[in-house]
Protein backbone atom coordinates (compact mmCIF):
# COMPACT_ATOMS: atom_id res chain seq x y z
CA UNK A 1 0.00 0.00 0.00
CA UNK A 2 1.12 3.41 -0.61
CA UNK A 3 2.23 5.46 2.41
CA UNK A 4 -0.39 7.09 4.46
CA UNK A 5 -0.02 10.44 6.27
CA UNK A 6 -2.51 12.14 8.90
CA UNK A 7 -3.97 14.34 5.88
CA UNK A 8 -4.25 10.99 3.67
CA UNK A 9 -2.39 9.26 1.17
CA UNK A 10 1.08 10.29 0.54
CA UNK A 11 2.14 12.08 -2.86
CA UNK A 12 5.29 11.11 -4.43
CA UNK A 13 8.52 13.83 -5.77
CA UNK A 14 9.05 17.26 -5.40
CA UNK A 15 6.82 19.96 -5.60
CA UNK A 16 5.83 21.31 -9.27
CA UNK A 17 7.71 24.46 -9.16
CA UNK A 18 6.07 27.27 -11.36
CA UNK A 19 5.58 26.93 -14.96
CA UNK A 20 7.83 29.28 -16.99
CA UNK A 21 7.54 30.20 -21.07
CA UNK A 22 8.88 28.20 -23.50
CA UNK A 23 9.55 29.79 -27.39
CA UNK A 24 10.50 27.84 -30.90
CA UNK A 25 13.76 27.14 -30.06
CA UNK A 26 12.73 25.37 -26.51
CA UNK A 27 13.67 21.30 -26.71
CA UNK A 28 10.13 20.45 -26.04
CA UNK A 29 9.09 21.52 -29.14
CA UNK A 30 11.98 20.09 -31.21
CA UNK A 31 11.46 17.84 -34.00
CA UNK A 32 12.74 14.08 -32.94
CA UNK A 33 13.13 11.72 -36.37
CA UNK A 34 15.03 9.42 -34.29
CA UNK A 35 12.45 8.74 -31.64
CA UNK A 36 9.58 8.86 -34.30
CA UNK A 37 11.52 6.07 -36.31
CA UNK A 38 11.94 3.77 -33.16
CA UNK A 39 8.34 3.95 -32.06
CA UNK A 40 7.41 3.12 -35.66
CA UNK A 41 9.11 0.26 -36.04
CA UNK A 42 9.14 -0.60 -31.74
CA UNK A 43 7.79 -4.34 -32.06
CA UNK A 44 8.46 -6.97 -28.90
CA UNK A 45 11.42 -9.26 -29.30
CA UNK A 46 11.28 -12.96 -28.33
CA UNK A 47 13.71 -13.90 -25.54
CA UNK A 48 15.42 -16.45 -27.70
CA UNK A 49 16.84 -13.43 -29.40
CA UNK A 50 18.61 -11.95 -26.38
CA UNK A 51 22.27 -11.57 -25.99
CA UNK A 52 23.39 -12.74 -22.47
CA UNK A 53 24.93 -9.45 -22.07
CA UNK A 54 24.17 -8.05 -18.58
CA UNK A 55 22.36 -4.28 -18.85
CA UNK A 56 24.77 -2.14 -16.72
CA UNK A 57 23.52 -0.56 -13.94
CA UNK A 58 23.56 3.12 -14.81
CA UNK A 59 21.60 2.15 -18.06
CA UNK A 60 18.61 0.28 -16.30
CA UNK A 61 18.68 3.16 -13.43
CA UNK A 62 17.93 5.65 -15.81
CA UNK A 63 15.24 3.77 -18.13
CA UNK A 64 13.33 3.03 -14.55
CA UNK A 65 13.61 6.71 -14.01
CA UNK A 66 12.02 7.45 -17.10
CA UNK A 67 9.58 5.11 -17.08
CA UNK A 68 8.85 6.44 -13.45
CA UNK A 69 7.46 9.51 -15.51
CA UNK A 70 4.62 8.29 -17.03
CA UNK A 71 1.24 9.75 -16.37
CA UNK A 72 0.17 9.76 -12.87
CA UNK A 73 -3.54 11.00 -11.67
CA UNK A 74 -3.04 12.47 -8.02
CA UNK A 75 0.69 11.69 -7.80
CA UNK A 76 0.22 8.59 -6.20
CA UNK A 77 2.39 6.46 -7.58
CA UNK A 78 0.33 3.69 -7.43
CA UNK A 79 2.77 0.97 -9.23
CA UNK A 80 6.55 0.01 -8.57
CA UNK A 81 9.40 -1.95 -9.84
CA UNK A 82 11.20 -5.33 -8.79
CA UNK A 83 14.31 -6.16 -10.82
CA UNK A 84 15.34 -9.60 -11.11
CA UNK A 85 18.88 -10.02 -12.72
CA UNK A 86 21.92 -11.73 -12.13
CA UNK A 87 21.87 -14.94 -10.18
CA UNK A 88 18.63 -13.96 -8.46
CA UNK A 89 16.83 -15.10 -12.00
CA UNK A 90 18.20 -18.79 -11.15
CA UNK A 91 16.86 -18.31 -7.55
CA UNK A 92 13.67 -16.78 -8.29
CA UNK A 93 13.18 -19.91 -11.28
CA UNK A 94 14.18 -22.54 -9.14
CA UNK A 95 11.72 -21.47 -6.29
CA UNK A 96 9.04 -21.07 -9.67
CA UNK A 97 9.89 -24.64 -10.54
CA UNK A 98 9.64 -25.94 -6.59
CA UNK A 99 5.95 -24.29 -6.84
CA UNK A 100 4.84 -25.55 -10.21
CA UNK A 101 5.98 -29.28 -9.63
CA UNK A 102 3.43 -28.54 -6.03
CA UNK A 103 0.68 -27.53 -8.27
CA UNK A 104 1.16 -30.36 -11.23
CA UNK A 105 2.17 -33.22 -9.11
CA UNK A 106 2.52 -35.43 -12.75
CA UNK A 107 4.86 -32.53 -14.85
CA UNK A 108 6.73 -34.21 -17.37
CA UNK A 109 10.36 -33.96 -15.98
CA UNK A 110 11.57 -32.12 -19.27
CA UNK A 111 9.56 -29.59 -18.15
CA UNK A 112 11.02 -29.09 -14.12
CA UNK A 113 13.21 -26.57 -14.81
CA UNK A 114 11.25 -24.46 -17.26
CA UNK A 115 10.29 -21.58 -15.15
CA UNK A 116 14.11 -21.06 -14.21
CA UNK A 117 15.22 -21.62 -18.14
CA UNK A 118 12.88 -18.65 -18.52
CA UNK A 119 14.07 -16.48 -16.08
CA UNK A 120 17.35 -17.26 -17.41
CA UNK A 121 16.79 -16.26 -21.19
CA UNK A 122 16.48 -12.36 -20.22
CA UNK A 123 19.68 -10.54 -18.48
CA UNK A 124 17.08 -8.38 -16.96
CA UNK A 125 13.57 -8.91 -15.77
CA UNK A 126 11.99 -6.06 -14.95
CA UNK A 127 8.58 -6.78 -12.95
CA UNK A 128 5.24 -4.01 -12.71
CA UNK A 129 3.34 -4.39 -10.11
CA UNK A 130 0.20 -2.23 -9.68
CA UNK A 131 -0.77 -1.40 -6.09
CA UNK A 132 -3.46 0.99 -6.27
CA UNK A 133 -4.67 3.07 -3.04
CA UNK A 134 -8.29 1.80 -2.29
CA UNK A 135 -8.78 4.76 0.33
CA UNK A 136 -7.81 7.70 -2.44
CA UNK A 137 -10.01 9.55 -4.11
CA UNK A 138 -8.13 9.03 -7.12
CA UNK A 139 -10.01 6.15 -9.25
CA UNK A 140 -8.78 2.39 -9.03
CA UNK A 141 -9.42 2.52 -12.37
CA UNK A 142 -6.65 5.33 -13.64
CA UNK A 143 -4.60 3.84 -10.68
CA UNK A 144 -4.25 0.51 -12.44
CA UNK A 145 -4.46 2.12 -15.31
CA UNK A 146 -1.27 3.78 -14.56
CA UNK A 147 0.77 0.27 -14.21
CA UNK A 148 0.30 -0.01 -17.96
CA UNK A 149 1.13 3.47 -18.58
CA UNK A 150 4.40 2.97 -16.13
CA UNK A 151 5.48 -0.29 -18.44
CA UNK A 152 5.05 0.97 -21.89
CA UNK A 153 7.35 3.79 -20.83
CA UNK A 154 9.44 1.76 -19.43
CA UNK A 155 9.47 -0.21 -22.37
CA UNK A 156 9.97 3.21 -24.63
CA UNK A 157 13.29 3.98 -22.23
CA UNK A 158 14.37 0.69 -22.94
CA UNK A 159 14.35 0.79 -26.39
CA UNK A 160 15.67 4.84 -26.48
CA UNK A 161 19.10 3.04 -25.35
CA UNK A 162 19.28 0.32 -27.76
CA UNK A 163 17.44 -2.39 -25.81
CA UNK A 164 14.30 -4.94 -27.18
CA UNK A 165 11.71 -5.73 -24.45
CA UNK A 166 9.05 -8.67 -24.41
CA UNK A 167 6.10 -8.21 -21.89
CA UNK A 168 4.63 -11.33 -20.47
CA UNK A 169 2.18 -12.07 -17.68
CA UNK A 170 2.62 -15.62 -17.56
CA UNK A 171 2.23 -18.18 -14.59
CA UNK A 172 4.71 -16.81 -12.38
CA UNK A 173 2.80 -13.64 -12.18
CA UNK A 174 -0.95 -14.40 -12.52
CA UNK A 175 -0.67 -17.02 -9.39
CA UNK A 176 -0.60 -14.83 -6.52
CA UNK A 177 1.73 -17.48 -4.16
CA UNK A 178 4.33 -17.35 -7.59
CA UNK A 179 4.27 -13.70 -7.86
CA UNK A 180 4.91 -13.34 -3.42
CA UNK A 181 8.12 -15.07 -3.95
CA UNK A 182 9.39 -12.15 -5.56
CA UNK A 183 7.93 -9.70 -2.64
CA UNK A 184 4.39 -9.24 -4.39
CA UNK A 185 2.10 -8.96 -1.31
CA UNK A 186 -1.56 -8.82 -0.23
CA UNK A 187 -3.60 -5.90 -2.61
CA UNK A 188 -0.61 -6.18 -5.36
CA UNK A 189 -0.98 -7.56 -8.64
CA UNK A 190 1.44 -8.04 -10.90
CA UNK A 191 0.79 -6.21 -14.21
CA UNK A 192 3.99 -7.74 -16.28
CA UNK A 193 7.10 -9.16 -16.54
CA UNK A 194 9.09 -6.90 -19.14
CA UNK A 195 11.83 -8.66 -20.44
CA UNK A 196 15.11 -6.93 -21.02
CA UNK A 197 18.44 -7.32 -23.21
CA UNK A 198 20.00 -6.40 -26.54
CA UNK A 199 18.82 -8.33 -29.79
CA UNK A 200 20.31 -10.53 -32.03
CA UNK A 201 17.94 -10.29 -34.78
CA UNK A 202 15.29 -8.72 -35.98
CA UNK A 203 12.04 -10.44 -36.13
CA UNK A 204 9.31 -10.24 -38.83
CA UNK A 205 7.01 -7.18 -37.79
CA UNK A 206 3.63 -8.81 -37.42
CA UNK A 207 -0.15 -7.20 -38.85
CA UNK A 208 -1.02 -4.06 -37.21
CA UNK A 209 -4.27 -2.92 -36.77
CA UNK A 210 -5.73 -0.75 -39.97
CA UNK A 211 -6.19 2.68 -38.52
CA UNK A 212 -9.49 2.71 -39.72
CA UNK A 213 -10.74 -0.51 -37.68
CA UNK A 214 -9.37 1.60 -34.74
CA UNK A 215 -10.08 5.61 -35.00
CA UNK A 216 -13.45 6.86 -35.03
CA UNK A 217 -13.68 10.79 -35.09
CA UNK A 218 -16.55 11.90 -32.79
CA UNK A 219 -17.89 15.14 -34.33
CA UNK A 220 -21.47 15.72 -31.94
Amino acid sequence: MPPMNQQGPAHHGKPATAAVPIYDDAFELQYSPNMLAKLETRRSVPMRAFDPMPIPADHLDRILTIAARSPDHGRLAPWRFIVVEDDARRISGERFDALYATRYPGLDISKSDMWTLYMMRAPVTVVVVSHPDPTSKIPEWDQVLGAGAVGMNLIIAASAHGYAAQWLLKWPGRDPEAAAILGVGAGERVAGFIHLGRQTERPADRIRPELEAVVTRWTG
